[in-house]
Parts: structure tokens; C-alpha cells; sequence
């Protein structure tokens, strides 16, 4: 194709016909041009097709690590439920002095030094924003609802490491002062009774309430991420077109 035109011009220029050279000169940067605007327009549309494709592949991953989260989410709650129960048959206990449950109320007490921890096994936000990867997803709505689960997050793990310093500040020192831990023996009855160990079932049940409030606003977010995740894939309209 090169030696076609160059042999064009070669012949045009032999036989002085500079008009009709200068036009088909005008005529060839032409079409160079279009060709380089082609070439990029086709180079755009691969880029494009490749960031849809690795876009989709992090909505993906995204709902991988959603799942992993809620399940531990769920796992935390339903922990810190169990013991929820506990302290308020203990505190019950305690406020009826109760001494035929002193078995019961020494065991639940041991307790007091369990709490909840939810940690997550990844966190493919927080990788997209420190590679820049997070431009690749174009749905703004998504990247705010990530960002606000993040936030969540950091709020839960706030109170959970509040929790284990209560544990150690105020927990564990009136518990060693009263009970014989390696047989759970009560060496000091009368403690289990007092108001300090009714405060610490108290105190302690309403870190769980708290933990346990900001673990089902995580799933509600988790919930909405799922949704919008699901329209950006097109799961709820292949699930229509299969029906």
C-alpha cells in the first residue's frame, strides 16, 4: 500500500501537476490521520473491554469477602448472645441472692472473661484504594456503600478491643480475688454477691448490646452491597432470562 501511493506521487510530480499533487498529498495525511484515529478508538474500546472485564471480576471478589464477613458477623452475634443470656440469669441471681445457684453463678462468671472478636481474613477495599484499582469500579454508589461498611468496621474492632481491656482492667482482678480458677472452686461466696459482680454482668452485657447493634449494621450494609453488586453483575436478570 506504501509503494502504491509513493509510485502516485512519484508520477505527479514527473508531470508537474503540482495542484493535483498537493490535493492527494492533503488527501493522504487524511487518511493517516483517520487511521491513527481508528487505531486509538480501537485501542480505547480493548481498554475499555478490559477494565469491564476486571471490574467484574473485583464485584466478584467483593461478594466473596461479603459472604466470608457476614458469616463471621453472624458467628460474633450469635457468641455474644449465649452470654447475654447467662449474664442476665446472673444478675438475676445476684439480686435475689440467690446462694442454691452459687454453682451456676461461679461458672457464668468465668465467662465474664470471654468476649467477641470479628476479624476479617481480607480486605479488598482497602487493596483498590492503595493500588488505585478502585477507578476501575465506575458505580459511585457501591464505592461509598464500602466505604461506610469500612467505617463500620473500624467502629466494631473499636469496641471489641474496648471489651478485652474491660475484661483485663476490671474483670479478671475480682474474679482471681474470689475463685480458685484451676477447680472452679468459689473460695469467697459473699464476692459473687456483691454489687461489683452485678455491675461487671451489667457493664459487660451492655458492651455486647452495643457490639451487637453495630454487627447488624454491618450485615444491613452488607445486604445493600450485595443488591447493588448483583444489578452491576446482571445475576438478578440472567436469574429472569433462565426462569
Amino acid at each position: 500500500m506504501i509503494k502504491f501511493f509513493r509510485r502516485i506521487r512519484q508520477k505527479l510530480l514527473s508531470e508537474n501537476k503540482f495542484s493535483k499533487y498537493f490535493v492527494y498529498a492533503i488527501g493522504e495525511i487524511v487518511l493517516v490521520v483517520i487511521g491513527i484515529l481508528i487505531a486509538l478508538q480501537i485501542n480505547n474500546w480493548n481498554q475499555e473491554r478490559l477494565n469491564s472485564v476486571e471490574e467484574q471480576n473485583y464485584y466478584k471478589n467483593i461478594k466473596r469477602q461479603l459472604s466470608e464477613d457476614r458469616r463471621g458477623i453472624e458467628s460474633s452475634m450469635s457468641y455474644n448472645n449465649s452470654f447475654l443470656e447467662q449474664y442476665g440469669y446472673a444478675v438475676g441471681v445476684i439480686e435475689a441472692n440467690d446462694r442454691s445457684a452459687v454453682d451456676s453463678l461461679s461458672k457464668i462468671t468465668l465467662n465474664l472473661t470471654k468476649s467477641s472478636d470479628f476479624h476479617r481474613q481480607s480486605n479488598i477495599y482497602q487493596s483498590m484504594v492503595n493500588s488505585g484499582q478502585i477507578k476501575l469500579l465506575k458505580n459511585q454508589q457501591i464505592i461509598e456503600r464500602l466505604q461506610h461498611l469500612e467505617e463500620t468496621y473500624i467502629y466494631a474492632n473499636k469496641l471489641e478491643e474496648t471489651h478485652s481491656e474491660a475484661i483485663m482492667t476490671f474483670a479478671i482482678p475480682i474474679i482471681v480475688s474470689s475463685l480458685k480458677v484451676s477447680n472452679m472452686t468459689v473460695e469467697k461466696v459473699e464476692n459473687l454477691y456483691t454489687y461489683q459482680f452485678q455491675n461487671l454482668f451489667t457493664m459487660f452485657s451492655g458492651l455486647m448490646l452495643e457490639k451487637n447493634d453495630i454487627y447488624q449494621r454491618a450485615l444491613d450494609r452488607i445486604a445493600i452491597l450485595n443488591e447493588l453488586i448483583d444489578e452491576e453483575l446482571g445475576i438478578e436478570n440472567q436469574e429472569v432470562n433462565g426462569n
